[in-house]
């Protein structure tokens, strides 16, 4: 089973995931099996990577 994790760093909306979740797929990551992230990298509190 592969496991994924995306990021941007902002929550606003200028940023999108779209890109990392395509790669992903096309890598072989199940939907279900992507995890991701909207928020600062200086935050520690990062809920998509701990889940």
């Amino acid at each position: 089973m592969l496991i994924g994790y995306a990021r941007v760093s902002k929550a606003d909306g200028s940023q999108s995931l779209d890109l990392q979740h395509d790669a992903l797929r096309a890598a072989g990551v199940e939907r279900d099996n992507i995890y991701d992230d909207l928020a600062s990298g200086g935050r520690d509190d990062r809920p998509g990577l701990t889940a």
